[in-house]
This record gives structure tokens, C-alpha cells and sequence, in this order.
């Protein structure tokens, strides 16, 4: 068994019911989030003050991340919208893969060059409680071209790290992988890096480790990116669905936390609807990897 590292503790800043997709905004230093049953994109100031709040009747939104422009990217049924907090604008951003209107999306981070990497899921079948089909991991490139690389059950969790030409997925009820990236930001070299079932979200630090949360999980599950276990970290009860960087030092550290049982009372078709779910802000000893911005052109 891995070693615990307990760290300071971390304080509430925000609730819902389920809270899932998670984004730190540098320029307004606002954290955006999701809530999959409630719904809607929420964003709240690092002292938990409430900014903005948009698409609140959406539900199943489980990435979140920014566009340059300022934009929240959002996934979700149906595909990836935009919101940008300070027009007021909104929209689609990708409705249709190869024609085809898309079930659902989950995860998603740039590529380095503009555009994203992104995992489709099931989404039909996860509103019902049912086994889902198998999905795909996808790169949608800045100028809107659409590119399979690989097959995949259930893609959560993704990650790119630029300088060892990385990409780590986590395939939900079954691992984490991870691949090699080309030149051409096509994956190769897939491997798996954690045999873990309940991996969940995931974010990198400054030294290209990996942090992976769990939905059965109250610790982040942290490894070199040779898979060499470091020590895990206790954020608290329950289990944590997402993990984000953010703070002028890169070290506040941003973890979403929903009820022990909540992930499986999802894959169950449990309903949920006690509002006890967090958004906890607490300081990590190392720094994050600054996620970069997409660079889309909304309309």
C-alpha cells in the first residue's frame, strides 16, 4: 500500500448535488464547475463568492475548460457548447462526429496547438443506469476537423503533457493508459499506467507527475510518469471526482467531492438529490502544470 500524505485542511467554497467537471479561469481567477444532476456550469471566486452561472437546465456536463477567448467549453449530452461570462453569447461548438449527432462527450484538454482532445461516452446509457457501449477518444483540431485515434469503454479523465509528448486517459471500471503522442498528435505505444477501476478525473503537476481521483476514492492516487507510485493524498470523505491547479504559485489545489457511494448510485440509476456534494479549495506542496487555453473561433 502506497503511503498517505494528510495535507492542510481544505475548505468548502461551493455545493451541488454531483459535482463533476472542474476549470480554473487564470485571467478572472474564477473556478468553473459543473453539476451532472442539478445542472448548469457555476463559477465561484477562490473564497467561494459566486460570479456566474449558465446552461443551468443541462445536465451531465462532465468537462469544463477554457477557450482563449474567455470562453467556457463545457461537454456534456449532445456534444461540446460555449458560454462566454462576459458577452453573454453562447452556443455549439461540436454537434455531429462523421454526420452523426453526438450521444455524448465527457473529458476533454488542448492539444497544445489549438484544438482538443476529447472522449465521446454513452451517454444514453448512463442516463438510463445501463451498461454503456464502447466510446472513443477524439482530437477536434482549431480549424474543426474531427480525427479518431483510438477506441476506448469509457473515457473519463485526460491529460497531455507537452514536454514528454504524453497523453494518460482513464478508462473508467477499468484503468488508466497511456500513450505516446507523434508529431502529428496522432497516440501510439498505448499502455496501461494504473490498474485502478474507479479513476475518475486527472490533472498533472509541474513536474509531470499525475494526479488521478477515484469515485469510490477520498485519495488522489499521484505517480511519476515512469508509473513509480508516489505517495497518495488525503483530501477528505466522501469521493473525488476532479482535480485542478490554479492560484498565482499554481499551488491551490481544487478537488470536487461527491457522497462514497454517488458514482455507483449513477452507474446504478439511482436517483440523487441530497445537495451534498463540495467544491473544496486546499494548497499543495508542489505545483501544477498550467492547462492551456483552446483557441477556437466562437461566433
Amino acid at each position: 500500500m502506497s503511503e498517505t500524505v494528510v495535507p492542510q485542511p481544505f475548505r468548502m467554497i461551493a455545493a451541488g448535488v454531483y459535482l463533476e467537471g472542474l476549470a480554473v479561469d487564470y485571467r478572472r481567477n474564477v473556478i468553473w464547475y459543473s453539476d451532472v444532476i442539478a445542472g448548469g456550469i457555476h463559477g465561484v471566486t477562490p473564497e467561494g463568492e459566486p460570479v456566474a452561472s449558465f446552461d443551468r437546465e443541462r445536465m451531465w456536463t462532465g468537462g469544463v475548460m477554457l477557450n482563449e477567448d474567455g470562453s467556457v467549453l463545457s461537454t456534456g449530452e449532445g456534444g461540446i457548447r460555449w458560454n462566454n461570462p462576459e458577452s453573454g453569447k453562447s452556443g455549439w461548438l461540436l454537434e455531429r462526429i462523421d454526420g452523426e449527432p453526438i450521444n455524448g462527450i465527457n473529458e476533454m484538454v488542448s492539444d497544445g496547438t489549438g484544438g482538443i482532445f476529447f472522449g465521446t461516452i454513452d451517454m444514453e446509457r448512463v442516463i438510463k443506469g445501463q451498461a454503456t457501449r464502447p466510446c472513443a477518444i477524439y482530437r477536434l483540431t482549431a480549424s474543426g476537423d474531427v480525427i479518431k485515434l483510438t477506441d476506448m469503454h469509457f473515457p473519463n479523465g485526460v491529460m497531455f503533457d507537452p514536454v514528454r509528448r504524453r497523453f494518460y486517459c482513464n478508462d473508467t471500471f477499468a484503468c488508466t493508459w497511456a500513450f505516446d503522442v507523434t508529431a502529428a498528435l496522432t497516440l501510439e505505444n498505448k499502455h496501461k499506467f494504473l490498474d485502478k477501476e474507479d479513476v475518475d478525473g486527472m490533472a498533472l503537476d509541474a513536474e509531470g507527475n499525475v494526479w488521478i481521483s477515484g469515485f469510490r476514492s477520498s485519495c488522489l492516487t499521484r505517480l511519476r510518469h515512469d508509473g513509480t507510485q508516489l505517495p497518495q493524498l488525503q483530501v477528505g470523505t466522501g469521493s473525488i471526482t476532479q482535480v485542478r491547479f490554479g492560484g498565482p504559485d499554481m499551488r491551490d489545489l481544487y478537488c470536487n467531492s461527491v457522497p462514497a457511494d454517488g458514482g455507483d448510485s449513477l452507474k446504478d440509476g439511482v436517483p440523487l438529490t441530497a445537495k451534498n456534494s463540495f467544491l473544496f479549495r486546499g494548497r499543495s506542496e508542489v505545483p501544477g502544470m498550467p492547462l492551456q487555453p483552446s483557441r477556437f473561433r466562437l461566433e
